[in-house]
């Protein structure tokens, strides 16, 4: 079944990507395995912004460089993508908003983070943009804990109408329960491209859920996780750098993404 802006082809395509065979019917079985494919197969990351792309919010752009460059991308990307690939295979899809909860307790910016809702007979919430968060969909409408493969999972009433996300008991984020379009995030997305006090530009990042763990290539130390087992290895040079990201995330740049401060120090 395919509805929304997607044609056949770009559908087919983008299921291929995430390693997953001729869709069924818009089901709970369907989302979950979606969601999953989709955390091991796309990375998490923010490459762009040390590589000086841009970062658009335009749909055509950002199946582009998922599908066709086999790139990732951060939320607004990830999310924005799985949710016009759900709408085209026949998903009711909201876009919500969230922000994130600091360790102090502290929200983020406005339009933070975009998260999915996807209503079957119940109200999942879909989020493949957050980097180490749950392998599965969550039950919205769920007042106990949900196991999940990356941690135990609670989704509680908030102040003022909003739903906070815990994971392991440590806040996530808070979500909003008003519907927005993918035109609303803009501006999150401008600020974390360009605000010294986001995190993203920081430094690059690229990030991707394996069947036991996680691996991520952090500048030049490349982190894996299996378990409760962690192994990091410090990559000597450029070319060590660029062979990570097509030995483990599927795909080639044609330089290192550098983070602002060590290009200044280079410079001096």
């Amino acid at each position: 079944m395919q509805s929304g802006g997607m044609d056949h082809q770009t559908v087919a395509a983008y299921l291929r990507r995430i390693g997953a065979g001729p869709a069924g019917p818009p089901d709970a079985r369907l989302l979950r395995e979606l969601h999953a494919r989709h955390l091991t197969t796309v990375p998490f990351e923010n490459l762009g912004i040390h590589l000086d792309e841009p970062i658009t919010l335009d749909e055509d752009a950002l199946l582009d460089k998922i599908i066709r460059r086999r790139r990732g991308g951060f939320c607004y990307e990830l999310n924005g993508a799985f949710g016009a690939l759900l709408e085209a295979l026949g998903f009711r899809v909201t876009r919500l908003a969230a922000r994130t909860i600091g360790p102090d307790g502290t929200l983020g910016v406005p339009f933070d983070h975009l998260v999915l809702l996807v209503e079957l007979d119940e109200r999942w919430l879909a989020d493949v943009g957050f980097g180490r968060h749950t392998r599965h969909p969550l039950r919205l409408d769920w007042p106990d804990p949900q196991a999940d493969p990356d941690g135990t999972f609670l989704v509680l009433d908030a102040p003022t109408g909003d739903v906070d996300v815990l994971r392991d008991g440590e806040p996530q984020y808070r979500l909003e329960r008003r519907p927005r379009t993918l035109d609303d995030f803009r501006a999150g997305c401008w600020w974390h491209q360009t605000s010294p006090t986001s995190h993203f530009t920081a430094g690059p990042t690229c990030s991707m859920a394996t069947p036991d763990g996680r691996i991520t290539l952090a500048g030049n130390r490349l982190i894996r996780t299996e378990g409760a087992h962690r192994t990091e290895t410090v990559l000597e040079d450029d070319a060590a750098v660029l062979a990570a990201y097509r030995a483990e995330f599927g795909f080639t740049l044609d330089r290192v993404p550098r983070n602002p401060a060590t290009q200044l120090a280079a410079a001096e």
